[in-house]
């Protein structure tokens, strides 16, 4: 009976890569040992899925699913790595049945936001004999602007995971040791791989320069970048990557490959640009002239059976749990023979009763003493726990940031990182020179700003920047 009741793993299932401006799809069907590439679609996108109107959002994706010919409703999503967060955290030993415990408080302490506004999902991995967990968060309204943008598209998402990471699957073996680049239309995201887990995950997307009327990607830029990852890793992981995997299709990523290989090499990294699949790839076969993709990738795992190493998909109310819930209204028709037999085993019932609240008296009695211990012990241990913190120092310095900028947008922001609630890096774009100077002259009038330095400056108008200060209390000046 069981078995009758399971759910068959769907057979054909729409791969979906979502980025602010565009939308990529493939229809993947298995059939016989083979996966067959149906429908695809590559356009972009006049509203913003994380930030539209779902409404407004899900009829723009229907239209060009439509126009497409496409019809099948089950999708995989590809979300995008530039909003996700990243936390690495060496496992300390102890019971497995506390290490859930232990993430959870790393995760409070290392993400900006509470575990109530994310998704969060991790991939444990052991490495030069220490155990190591990757956490990676998503904010839920991200999740949720998506979801209901999907149910607009007559959608129905069965996995939400990363593109990278569908790319370069960290449980394989070939990803011992590789640093993993995809190079999509307006993206560029990073991912170190190392014994079966992840190591550094970043969005590089400012990497993309125009020239007149064509876009490049800048090497210099994406040269330092890779290398100052490498420099954050610890020292076991760093020596451990000895190749680079560069996905992408298309003349703008060729002429990088050629640019960036003897930087590689010249450090013995050894290079490799992937534009589609091996045979081997997945346990059923795709077609030889399949170009390579997140969405099929992630399709394709789907399919295969192979599951997503980092999953945000809320979870779903199960069938079973749906069937229990709609044939529980036949209880209705025991009501009257239950309601007879309490009224017969009511006055032993309230008689049980009393016998029991008489025993758990006495035992009140005897732990009394023990439950206040505890209590005061609990009350010092809050006290002193560095995570009770509510003086909201992330929103003051971006409430501070937002005053310093002008209000008539000559300089905007399209980065900004906070690192240990202390040190932070801003990137954007200024239209000219002295809108970005006013800008730095109030943010160095700020009293919290110390240290404020410029650390790159491109162009004249408009103008991309760099800066980054410290946040913290000055010194009382006499």
């Amino acid at each position: 009976m069981i078995e009758v009741l399971k759910k068959k793993k769907p057979s054909t299932v729409l791969g979906l890569t979502l980025e602010k401006d565009r939308l990529e799809g493939i229809v993947l069907r298995r059939s016989n040992g083979s996966l067959n590439v149906l429908q695809t679609l590559n356009v972009p996108l006049a509203l913003n899925p994380f930030t539209g109107d779902p409404q407004l959002v899900g009829r723009e994706i229907r239209n060009h699913l439509d126009h497409a010919g496409v019809r099948e409703r089950r999708c995989a999503v590809c979300l995008p790595l530039s909003s996700a967060m990243f936390l690495l955290t060496e496992v300390p030993e102890m019971p497995e049945e506390d290490v859930a415990s232990f993430l959870q408080i790393e995760a409070e302490r290392g993400f900006p936001y509470g575990q109530d506004a994310l998704f969060m999902s991790s991939i444990r991995f052991r490495s030069h004999d220490k155990d190591y967990a990757a956490l990676v968060a998503i904010s839920r309204n991200n999740v949720s602007q998506i979801e209901a943008a999907l149910k607009a598209a007559q959608l129905k998402a069965v996995s939400f995971s990363l593109g990278i990471t569908a790319l370069q699957n960290p449980a394989k073996e070939k990803s011992k040791g590789v640093l993993a680049i995809a190079v999509g239309e307006n993206t560029v995201d990073l991912q170190v791989t190392c014994d079966g887990g992840v190591v550094a995950l970043r969005s590089l997307d400012e990497a993309f320069e125009v020239e007149g009327v064509r876009k490049e990607l800048s090497v210099d830029f994406l040269a330092r970048e890779i290398k100052i990852t490498r420099g954050q890793l610890r020292p076991e992981f760093r020596d451990s990557v000895r190749k680079v995997n560069i996905f992408g299709r298309g003349e703008m990523v060729r002429r990088f490959v050629s640019d960036i290989m003897p930087r590689f090499e010249a450090v013995g990294l050894r290079v490799d640009w992937i534009e589609g699949y091996q045979p081997d790839e997945f346990p059923k076969r795709l077609p030889p002239d399949a170009p390579v993709s997140s969405a099929l990738s992630l399709a394709a795992n789907y399919l295969c059976g192979s599951g997503s190493a980092l999953e945000f998909l809320p979870p779903k109310t199960r069938p079973w749990q749906q069937l229990t819930t709609r044939f529980s209204s036949r209880k209705l028709a025991w009501a009257s023979t239950a309601a007879a037999a309490l009224l017969l085993l009511g006055g032993g019932a309230l008689g049980f009763q009393q016998w029991q609240l008489s025993r758990l008296q006495t035992q009140w009695v005897g732990m009394e003493p023990k439950v206040k211990e505890l209590e005061a012990l609990q009350q010092r241990i809050k006290t002193f726990r560095p995570w009770f913190d509510d003086s909201f120092r992330s929103l003051t310095i971006l409430r501070k940031l937002t005053e310093a900028f002008p209000e008539e947008g000559l300089v905007t922001a399209k980065t900004l990182e906070i690192r240990d609630l202390g040190s932070v890096t801003c990137s954007g774009v200024a239209r000219d020179n002295q809108a970005f100077l006013k800008m730095l002259d109030r943010l160095r009038a700020t009293r919290e700003i110390t240290d404020l330095k410029v650390d790159q400056v491109r162009g004249k108008t408009p103008m991309q920047f760099t800066f980054n200060f410290h946040w913290g209390e000055r010194a009382n000046e006499n």
